[in-house]
Order: C-alpha cells, then sequence, then structure tokens
C-alpha cells in the first residue's frame, strides 16, 4: 500500500479517530488506527471496544495496492500534527514490517501491529432512519450533561432516545439531576426508537455534527449497538442495558412558586458566589418578597451573597444546592429569561426556559444545615 496525502488532511482525520482508541486493556489492537484501502479509497478506523469511528480520506492522485495495516494510533496520530504544511508519501514496507512516512526533510518508520486482533467493525447498516442535524445538536448539548460519570450504575451513563412519529426526547440524569429534551423533527422518523446510547458516544456524535454541512443524520439500529453515518463518517456504539428511571413520575405536577429571572444575571451571580461553595457546600437560594439572594459559605474559607430583584410573593423560601449542577442547569436553559420553579426546601427544583421548547432541567436540592 502507497499514497499521498495532504499533511493537514492526514492529522484532521487521524485526530478525529484517535478520539476512540483505547487508552488500556489487554487487547494492544484496541490502542491502533487502521488504514484501509480498498477500491480506490482509503479510510482511517479505531474502536475501544464499545464506541469505533470510521473516516473516509482524502488522498492526492491513486492508492497503490490494497489491504489493511494497523498502527500505534497516539504515536501515528502525534506525528502527523508536528508535520506542518505540505504533503506526506507514506508507504507500506511488509518485509520490515513497518510503515514509511516521508515529509519535507521529515522521515519516520512506524512499527506495525497485528491488524488481525482487530475487531470487526459494524457497516453502515441498512434501511437508516434518518435525522435532522440540527435538532439532534442542540437536543445533545443540553442533555448529555446530565448523565452520570460514574460507572457504579451504566444506565446512568447513558442518554435514554426515544422516537416516534414526529418527536424526538432524549433524557439524561446521575440521580441529582434530569434533563428532558422533546423536540419535534420536519420528518416523521421510519422506525420507532427506544435506546440507551452512552453519553459519550453522542457526545462525540455532537462534534461530528458541527463539523458537517449536512441537514440529515442517519442512524440504524440493531440488537445491540446504534450505528450514525455523518458525511461518510460512521460512528457505531454498543447500547448499554439495564432498565433506564421513568422520567415521566419525577417531575411533581405542580409548583407552589414561579419566579421568572434574567439568565445572564443569574448565572454570573452563581458564577460568583459559587466560589466561596467549597468542600461540597450549598449554593443557598433565599426568596423574599421583591428579592432573590444567592449565597454561600465555607467556614474556614469566607463567605459571599448576592441580591437580585425577583417577582416574589408569599412567606420566606430557603433552599440549598449543588452549585456546578445549578449552575449548568442555567446554562442549558435558552433566551433571556429562566424560570425557576418550587415546592418547598426538601422538593426539587425546576429551570426551563419561560417559552416552554420542551426542555426541563430538573435538579435535587441539599438540606440546608440552619
Amino acid at each position: 500500500m502507497k499514497f499521498s496525502i495532504e499533511n493537514s488532511e492526514l492529522s484532521s482525520k487521524l485526530g478525529l479517530v484517535a478520539r476512540t482508541i483505547s487508552t488500556g486493556g489487554a487487547n494492544p489492537a484496541l490502542g491502533g488506527i487502521l488504514v484501509s484501502a480498498s477500491e480506490g479509497r482509503l479510510s482511517f478506523s479505531s474502536t475501544d471496544g464499545n464506541m469505533s469511528l470510521k473516516a473516509p480520506v482524502h488522498v492526492d492522485g491513486a492508492i497503490e495496492g490494497e489491504g489493511e495495516i494497523l498502527l500505534p494510533g497516539r504515536l501515528f496520530s502525534d506525528i502527523s500534527r508536528l508535520l506542518g504544511s505540505g504533503k506526506a508519501d507514506i508507504e507500506y514496507r511488509p518485509s520490515e514490517r513497518d510503515v514509511e512516512i516521508h515529509s519535507g526533510s521529515s522521515n519516520f518508520h512506524i512499527r506495525t501491529l497485528s491488524s488481525e486482533d482487530f475487531p470487526p467493525l459494524p457497516s453502515s447498516g441498512s434501511d437508516p432512519i434518518k435525522l435532522s442535524r440540527t435538532s439532534l445538536i442542540e437536543t445533545i448539548d443540553l442533555v448529555a450533561r446530565a448523565a452520570s460519570k460514574e460507572d457504579m450504575r451504566p444506565v446512568l451513563t447513558s442518554v435514554q432516545v426515544l422516537a416516534s412519529g414526529n418527536s424526538l426526547t432524549m433524557v439524561a440524569t446521575d440521580s441529582y439531576r434530569l434533563a428532558v429534551k422533546e423536540t419535534n423533527l420536519k420528518e416523521p422518523v421510519s422506525t420507532e426508537i427506544d435506546r440507551n446510547i452512552p453519553a459519550q458516544a453522542l457526545k462525540e456524535l455532537s462534534k461530528l455534527l458541527a463539523s458537517s454541512d449536512s441537514e440529515t443524520v442517519s442512524l440504524t439500529i440493531t440488537d445491540r449497538e446504534v450505528i450514525f453515518v455523518v458525511d461518510g463518517t460512521v460512528l457505531s456504539t454498543t447500547t448499554v442495558d439495564g432498565q433506564f428511571p421513568n422520567y415521566q413520575q419525577l417531575f411533581p405536577e405542580t409548583y407552589d412558586h414561579d419566579i421568572r429571572l434574567p439568565r445572564i444575571e443569574l448565572l454570573e451571580s452563581v458564577k460568583r458566589v459559587s466560589q466561596m461553595a467549597q468542600k461540597n457546600r450549598p449554593l443557598k437560594i433565599s426568596l423574599t418578597p421583591g428579592e432573590i439572594t444567592i449565597s454561600a459559605e465555607t467556614p474556614d474559607l469566607g463567605d459571599a451573597e448576592e441580591k437580585l430583584p425577583a417577582a416574589f410573593e408569599g412567606e420566606e423560601l430557603s433552599i440549598g444546592f449543588n452549585h456546578e449542577f445549578f449552575k449548568e442547569g442555567i446554562e442549558a436553559v435558552r433566551g433571556d429569561e429562566v424560570l425557576l420553579r418550587l415546592i418547598s426546601p426538601l422538593r426539587p427544583g425546576l429551570l426551563q426556559p419561560v417559552e416552554n421548547d420542551g426542555f426541563r432541567y430538573l435538579v435535587m436540592p441539599i438540606r440546608l444545615n440552619e
């Protein structure tokens, strides 16, 4: 196998597939990038055993020879980023069991890995479902942040993806907060969807979509995998087994207090005051007639307090939240105002847009020691 390629194309595609390289484990092949040439086309692939990426690669001129070569992924990617402008000539040397990379005055020889140990990757599949690119980007970015980063309950590291007719719903929770986004699709889905997709895979999909000009994304569902195709790049991931929490039962039917607040001013106040919410100390939200007070105190560091006008009436109410979760909820709301909905100091609070766009962010309270 031999081909020439622009260094910018080489580093771009290697940087893309390097995101699904395994960083450890018993199989060294999972730390590699597979270079495949077939029918005059070139592709780079990688997998960590659960998630995989396969990207088409544009080369200058014809590709000599066909086959597959597995190279140490991180090393290959790092070298490509340092080659600068210009082109690279890449040639597989079977007798030496290495690949030669020549660019300008640079010359590298990289030993190959055993491609036989690289697991087969799923194809793009048949009978794909078409989804809107813009709808997916918006929904993933709002919801995936609420998924758990801990593996103790694997299902909570996923996002429940539901689609039927013209409706797409994504749900994520780490048991301390819950985010839901319901989106109307321009075109109805041909097959109903109910899958728990790893949040990390959806975040990678969002990155692909952000750099794409395509209006649609192809989705194929198998028994254990979901396969997305974006501009020829194939992202596949195994789904997560387990019963996802019934999110609809977690939302209170009614709220006692609805407070409209300027989103940017609230967010900036929370960011400043949160500097004093260290060592797991809560962010305290206190409501009095006409005013909201945001405060935090860490006894051996100090305290902070800010006040904002608020259209609140009734008895005083104070509630505590994890400052990071509360901040991320405000960040996820779109629009100039945020609606804060509360019941009592021991019931979850809700953040959502004033003009309901299908997004809701529920956050559990922290008991205040007063």
